[in-house]
Protein backbone atom coordinates (compact mmCIF):
# COMPACT_ATOMS: atom_id res chain seq x y z
CA UNK A 1 0.00 0.00 0.00
CA UNK A 2 1.35 3.42 -0.98
CA UNK A 3 1.61 5.98 1.80
CA UNK A 4 2.56 9.46 0.63
CA UNK A 5 5.22 11.13 2.78
CA UNK A 6 4.51 14.38 4.53
CA UNK A 7 6.82 16.61 2.50
CA UNK A 8 6.48 19.50 4.97
CA UNK A 9 7.98 17.34 7.74
CA UNK A 10 11.50 18.20 6.66
CA UNK A 11 11.00 21.91 5.98
CA UNK A 12 14.08 23.92 6.87
CA UNK A 13 16.36 20.89 7.13
CA UNK A 14 18.64 19.37 4.49
CA UNK A 15 16.51 16.97 2.50
CA UNK A 16 18.12 13.64 1.62
CA UNK A 17 16.82 11.83 -1.46
CA UNK A 18 17.81 8.36 -2.64
CA UNK A 19 16.77 7.26 -6.14
CA UNK A 20 16.30 3.51 -6.68
CA UNK A 21 16.16 1.29 -9.75
CA UNK A 22 17.03 -2.33 -10.41
CA UNK A 23 20.79 -2.19 -11.06
CA UNK A 24 21.73 1.47 -10.48
CA UNK A 25 23.11 1.92 -13.99
CA UNK A 26 20.22 3.47 -15.96
CA UNK A 27 17.26 5.18 -14.30
CA UNK A 28 18.41 5.93 -10.76
CA UNK A 29 21.81 7.42 -11.67
CA UNK A 30 20.03 9.49 -14.32
CA UNK A 31 17.53 10.76 -11.72
CA UNK A 32 20.47 11.43 -9.37
CA UNK A 33 22.26 13.50 -12.03
CA UNK A 34 19.14 15.35 -13.17
CA UNK A 35 18.11 16.26 -9.63
CA UNK A 36 21.63 17.44 -8.76
CA UNK A 37 21.56 19.58 -11.91
CA UNK A 38 18.16 21.10 -11.02
CA UNK A 39 19.24 21.78 -7.44
CA UNK A 40 22.48 23.43 -8.64
CA UNK A 41 20.58 25.60 -11.15
CA UNK A 42 18.57 26.97 -8.25
CA UNK A 43 21.60 27.40 -5.97
CA UNK A 44 20.21 24.90 -3.46
CA UNK A 45 23.12 22.49 -3.15
CA UNK A 46 23.36 23.12 0.61
CA UNK A 47 19.70 22.12 1.06
CA UNK A 48 19.78 18.69 -0.63
CA UNK A 49 21.81 15.50 -0.43
CA UNK A 50 21.12 13.29 -3.45
CA UNK A 51 22.26 9.74 -4.14
CA UNK A 52 21.14 6.61 -5.97
CA UNK A 53 21.31 2.84 -5.50
CA UNK A 54 20.12 -0.38 -7.06
CA UNK A 55 18.15 -3.31 -5.75
CA UNK A 56 20.73 -5.81 -7.01
CA UNK A 57 24.50 -5.96 -6.64
CA UNK A 58 25.33 -6.88 -10.26
CA UNK A 59 26.86 -3.51 -11.18
CA UNK A 60 28.34 -2.26 -7.88
CA UNK A 61 31.22 0.12 -8.59
CA UNK A 62 30.36 0.61 -12.26
CA UNK A 63 29.52 3.84 -14.05
CA UNK A 64 26.01 4.16 -15.51
CA UNK A 65 25.26 2.31 -18.72
CA UNK A 66 27.10 3.90 -21.65
CA UNK A 67 23.81 4.49 -23.49
CA UNK A 68 22.35 6.41 -20.53
CA UNK A 69 25.53 8.48 -20.17
CA UNK A 70 25.38 9.37 -23.88
CA UNK A 71 21.70 10.23 -23.63
CA UNK A 72 22.43 12.39 -20.60
CA UNK A 73 25.26 14.20 -22.38
CA UNK A 74 22.91 15.09 -25.22
CA UNK A 75 20.67 16.73 -22.61
CA UNK A 76 23.51 18.53 -20.82
CA UNK A 77 23.96 16.14 -17.89
CA UNK A 78 26.99 14.30 -16.57
CA UNK A 79 26.01 10.91 -15.14
CA UNK A 80 29.12 9.77 -13.28
CA UNK A 81 27.66 8.05 -10.22
CA UNK A 82 29.23 4.69 -9.26
CA UNK A 83 26.62 1.99 -8.72
CA UNK A 84 25.90 0.74 -5.23
CA UNK A 85 23.33 -1.58 -3.72
CA UNK A 86 20.41 -0.42 -1.59
CA UNK A 87 20.57 -1.41 2.07
CA UNK A 88 17.93 -1.30 4.79
CA UNK A 89 20.34 1.10 6.54
CA UNK A 90 19.45 3.63 3.84
CA UNK A 91 16.10 4.18 5.57
CA UNK A 92 17.96 5.86 8.45
CA UNK A 93 20.11 7.94 6.09
CA UNK A 94 17.43 9.32 3.74
CA UNK A 95 14.18 11.25 4.02
CA UNK A 96 12.84 10.06 0.67
CA UNK A 97 13.49 6.86 -1.24
CA UNK A 98 12.25 7.40 -4.78
CA UNK A 99 11.56 4.24 -6.78
CA UNK A 100 11.11 3.91 -10.52
CA UNK A 101 8.49 1.15 -10.71
CA UNK A 102 6.25 -1.14 -8.70
CA UNK A 103 8.83 -3.93 -8.50
CA UNK A 104 11.35 -1.49 -7.01
CA UNK A 105 8.68 -0.37 -4.55
CA UNK A 106 8.06 -3.92 -3.32
CA UNK A 107 11.77 -4.75 -3.13
CA UNK A 108 12.49 -1.65 -1.04
CA UNK A 109 9.33 -2.01 1.09
CA UNK A 110 10.32 -5.58 2.02
CA UNK A 111 13.42 -4.15 3.70
CA UNK A 112 11.54 -1.53 5.72
CA UNK A 113 11.90 -1.85 9.48
CA UNK A 114 8.90 0.26 10.47
CA UNK A 115 5.83 2.12 9.20
CA UNK A 116 7.91 5.32 9.14
CA UNK A 117 10.36 3.60 6.77
CA UNK A 118 7.47 2.75 4.45
CA UNK A 119 6.35 6.38 4.45
CA UNK A 120 9.73 7.40 3.03
CA UNK A 121 9.17 5.41 -0.18
CA UNK A 122 7.82 7.50 -3.03
CA UNK A 123 7.15 6.69 -6.67
CA UNK A 124 8.73 8.91 -9.31
CA UNK A 125 5.63 8.51 -11.47
CA UNK A 126 3.61 10.33 -8.78
CA UNK A 127 5.61 13.49 -9.61
CA UNK A 128 5.10 13.41 -13.38
CA UNK A 129 3.43 16.60 -14.56
CA UNK A 130 3.38 16.14 -18.34
CA UNK A 131 2.79 12.40 -18.73
CA UNK A 132 -0.72 11.64 -17.46
CA UNK A 133 -1.41 7.97 -16.93
CA UNK A 134 2.25 6.95 -16.88
CA UNK A 135 2.59 4.66 -13.84
CA UNK A 136 6.33 3.89 -13.99
CA UNK A 137 9.65 5.01 -15.35
CA UNK A 138 10.28 1.94 -17.52
CA UNK A 139 13.69 0.28 -17.52
CA UNK A 140 15.40 1.03 -20.86
CA UNK A 141 18.23 -1.51 -20.38
CA UNK A 142 16.99 -4.03 -22.97
CA UNK A 143 15.52 -1.37 -25.23
CA UNK A 144 16.53 1.02 -27.97
CA UNK A 145 17.97 4.52 -27.91
CA UNK A 146 14.39 5.79 -27.93
CA UNK A 147 13.71 3.87 -24.70
CA UNK A 148 16.64 5.66 -23.03
CA UNK A 149 15.35 9.00 -24.33
CA UNK A 150 11.86 8.26 -23.01
CA UNK A 151 13.19 7.26 -19.57
CA UNK A 152 15.25 10.46 -19.45
CA UNK A 153 12.27 12.56 -20.53
CA UNK A 154 10.16 11.03 -17.75
CA UNK A 155 12.91 11.58 -15.19
CA UNK A 156 13.32 15.23 -16.16
CA UNK A 157 9.58 15.72 -15.71
CA UNK A 158 9.40 13.77 -12.43
CA UNK A 159 12.49 15.41 -10.93
CA UNK A 160 11.05 18.85 -11.68
CA UNK A 161 7.76 17.78 -10.09
CA UNK A 162 9.49 16.33 -7.04
CA UNK A 163 11.63 19.41 -6.55
CA UNK A 164 8.59 21.69 -6.87
CA UNK A 165 6.80 19.66 -4.18
CA UNK A 166 9.82 19.97 -1.87
CA UNK A 167 10.26 23.74 -2.29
Amino acid sequence: MFVSPNIATFAGEMKKILFICLGNICRSPAADGIMKHLVAERGLEDKYFIDSAGIGSWHVGQLPDRRMRQCGQRHGYNFDHRARQFSSKDFARFDYIAVMDQENYYDVARQANSPSDLQKIIRMSDYLRHHPGQKTVPDPYYGSERDFEFALELLEDACEGLLESLL
